[in-house]
């Protein structure tokens, strides 16, 4: 079942001139106590509150790589996307292999704005033997849920950097966000795995009775390594003291990589360029201690990742600001 983290009505009418009918558009994003819902959901408030005639539905639960094919399809307006995914799904491989239509349906889903995703941190307990990635062999462990992008990011960057292949070396579970983080909290995973930018409310929770160590591989060095990486992906540090109870003395070498906005290619271009203007230039309105406020800019928003294209409407406000050229 979904959960609504906005549903903000507004009339009247988009632009000045001829009156226009409210747009209501759906937007679907992960389980809404992540920190890329909560970016995607501040986005659709933003716009919401400033930019009449339009609505902006968000609902959180589920996976972004099926929220992707239903934007495709037609059947949403709007959702978390990546330049990974986006190309397996041009592709019709991974988990898209058995929907026959994935490739079709990834020429209707254009970007609006890539933002960081947020380095991926692999979490044990502070008095766990798990010292580094490494260690993970013979363990269980949770690494998202199942056919999701954070799965097979996640168990792609450990057997790049340790050799180590899930369902073979160690037990990755069968779960949801939401229970996942919940088999971390009663021990019965070993290790937990989230993406987010720092403070992740995860963790707060977590450390408010509990002592956790963030692990990294031995080594971040290697041609597995660089073809893990590509050019959407990065390595980026998880800091010592991050958090309450972190027993880490030293930065931790994690992954990261991009995520964004995707919306349906054929939505008309007036509409995505005003949904565009009205986020930007209200960003101001995003609190100050929000993690990922000061991660993103229009700098970032518009990299070349992947082969997914920007709407013609975002990339006509994107070139008026300077952050694109004709």
């Amino acid at each position: 079942m979904t959960k609504h983290l906005t549903t903000t009505a507004l009339g009247l009418a988009l632009l000045a001139g001829p009156a226009m009918a409210q747009e209501t558009l759906r937007m679907a994003t992960i389980e809404p106590s992540l920190g890329q819902a909560i970016t995607m959901a501040t986005f659709a408030n933003i716009v919401n509150d400033n930019l009449d005639g339009v609505e902006i539905e968000v609902a959180g639960g589920g996976a972004a790589t099926l929220h992707m094919l239903e934007v495709g399809r037609g059947n949403l307006e709007m959702s978390m996307v990546s330049p990974t995914i986006f190309r397996l799904m041009q592709n019709g491989v991974a988990m898209y292999q058995n929907e026959p239509d994935a490739p079709e349906a990834s020429e209707n889903i254009d970007l609006l704005m890539w933002f960081p995703y947020g380095a991926y941190h692999y979490a044990v307990r502070g008095d766990s033997d798990i010292t580094m990635l490494d260690d993970i062999e013979g363990t269980t462990v949770f690494l998202g849920p199942q056919g999701g992008g954070a799965y097979n990011t996640a168990a792609a960057w450990i057997e790049a950097t340790t050799g180590l292949v899930a369902g073979e070396d160690y037990e990755a579970i069968s779960s949801n966000w939401a229970t996942g983080f919940q088999a971390f909290l009663d021990g019965s995973v070993d290790m937990y795995v989230n993406g987010c930018l720092d403070p992740c409310q995860q963790f707060i929770q977590f450390t408010e009775t509990e002592s956790v160590r963030f692990i990294g591989p031995e080594s971040t060095e290697g041609e597995q390594v660089e073809a893990f990486l590509g050019n959407e992906r990065f390595i980026t540090e998880i800091q010592p003291g991050a958090y309450e109870n972190q027993v880490n003395d030293a930065a931790v070498p994690a992954n990261d990589t991009w995520v964004g906005i995707g919306v349906r290619g054929d939505l008309d271009e007036e509409l995505v360029y005003q949904i565009t203007r009205a986020f930007w230039e209200n960003i101001d309105q995003v609190t100050s201690d929000a993690p990922w406020a000061s991660a993103i800019t229009l700098e970032t928003a518009v990299l070349p990742l992947g082969d997914m294209p920007l709407h013609p409407g975002a990339a006509r406000y994107y070139e008026e600001v300077g952050a694109i050229s004709n």
